[in-house]
């Protein structure tokens, strides 16, 4: 994700994600989106995967504290429901 800053190019972007589904592991940072709410489906969020199943991931919402936690699909760039946050 390099040039993410400033028009002219800027800083790249300080996360490095798997976007591979297939090799997702715990500790992994990915990129999710939230949909069900208009208002955050266009945006990108960045979580860390807790837990990796064979249907849906868990995502750690908050790094700061870890009980907060999102279902989510398991595909490149998980899906979580808003109904989740």
């Amino acid at each position: 994700m390099q040039g993410m800053g400033q028009a002219g190019g800027g800083d790249d972007c300080p996360f490095e994600f798997n976007f591979d589904a297939a090799t997702f592991k715990a500790g992994d940072s990915v990129s999710y989106r939230i949909f069900g709410n208009p208002m955050f489906e266009d945006m990108p969020f960045v979580g860390e995967l807790l837990e990796v199943h064979e249907d849906f991931v868990v995502i750690a919402g908050d790094p700061n504290d870890r009980s907060v936690r999102y279902r989510g699909s398991r595909e490149s760039r998980p899906q979580v429901a808003a109904s989740e946050i």
